[in-house]
């Protein structure tokens, strides 16, 4: 019980620093998105594109509630959604259930 609440609530991945234009892949499988963590320059456009490979109920969405937008994910087809974050902070993304976890940590523009 205690891995579990481990693994989807409390561990923290590793940041991911965005420093070109290309999308951002995120995978979405086996109960993680990858990266799940995702730094990003306040004021610039960030491309995220998310490529379902998890035929799981719980992985059909992307929500930024404190964005208020969402994405359907289709399985294995590639979805792109892209975010201009103009305040620093960071911002969660999550499936519907809140199983899958990851975020955004948007850094100020040096």
């Amino acid at each position: 019980m205690g891995l579990i609440v481990w693994w989807f609530w409390l561990s923290k991945p590793r940041a991911r620093a965005v420093g070109t234009d290309a999308p951002v892949e995120v995978l979405v499988a086996d109960g993680v998105y990858t990266p799940a963590r995702i730094e990003v320059p306040a004021g610039r456009p960030v491309t995220l594109r998310f490529v379902r490979k998890d035929p799981s109920p719980c992985a059909e969405k992307v929500l930024f509630d404190a964005l208020g937008i969402s994405a359907e994910l289709p399985l294995n087809e590639p979805v792109d959604m892209t975010i201009t974050l103009p305040t620093p902070g960071e911002y969660e993304f999550t499936c519907q259930m809140r199983m899958y976890r990851g975020s955004l940590v948007v850094c100020p523009d040096a």
